[in-house]
């Protein structure tokens, strides 16, 4: 799948750890966030996460064949290698994951790849790597669906800052919730990613319906 910015408008991340650890429940509320209208989803299984390796395989395929039914891309937290097991189209790295030149060197053009950068150097350097097709930033405001999170929040003035220092389309994350996700979108932003909005929704499909308005 060719990247394309608008993928990232309404991003989808999580794993099994966002819902306690059921599996059937996490296929369900991603399948519904689907239908809904996220435009892409980023599986990322960490923190209290019960599976073991041939169980992300397995439920990475599952996942797989979502993405495909709703022509919606999968991207793999961190995990090239789990990415070229369930063909995803996309790899997303942290500043403390898997160097990511060695990512690249491993996906080639294979998979579109996303880089975490929350200070305008990160954002810099980024700029010279012709191989990171989107920047994530944030956490925008504290939050704790990533209890592992390598940052504190950098809040809105920041982000509009590193979104305008970047040269690759911005994903805004953390702590988005119902009440600032327009102030986080009016920054310019490309997109938003959420995790406990959708995952921790009352009804999943109005919410990823706000989110959706935002970027008609």
């Amino acid at each position: 799948m060719i990247f394309d910015p608008k993928m990232l408008q309404v991003y989808l991340v999580g794993g099994t750890q966002d819902v306690h650890n059921d599996v059937v429940k996490f296929l369900e509320k991603v399948e519904l966030a689907m239908k809904s209208g996220i435009t892409a989803f980023q599986y990322r299984e960490k923190g209290n996460s019960k599976l073991r390796p041939n169980e992300r395989v397995d439920l990475g395929l599952e996942l797989r064949t979502l993405c495909t039914r709703y022509g919606i891309p999968l991207i793999v937290d961190d995990d090239y290698e789990l990415a070229q097991q369930i063909n995803a189209d996309g790899v997303h790295v942290g500043q403390n994951d898997t160097k990511i030149e060695q990512v690249s060197v491993a996906v080639g053009h294979q998979m579109f790849i996303g880089y975490s950068c929350n200070t305008p150097e990160q954002v810099e350097r980024a700029n010279t790597m012709d191989f990171v097709d989107y920047i994530g930033c944030g956490p925008v405001f504290p939050t704790k669906s990533k209890p592992d999170a390598d940052t504190t929040a950098i809040g809105i003035n920041r982000l509009e800052r590193l979104n305008m220092i970047s040269e690759r389309p911005v994903v805004a994350i953390g702590g988005i919730d119902e009440e600032n996700m327009k102030v986080v979108h009016d920054t310019g932003v490309a997109g938003l990613a959420v995790i406990s909005l959708v995952f921790d929704s009352k009804d999943l499909a109005a919410t990823v319906k706000k989110m959706k308005n935002l970027y008609k």
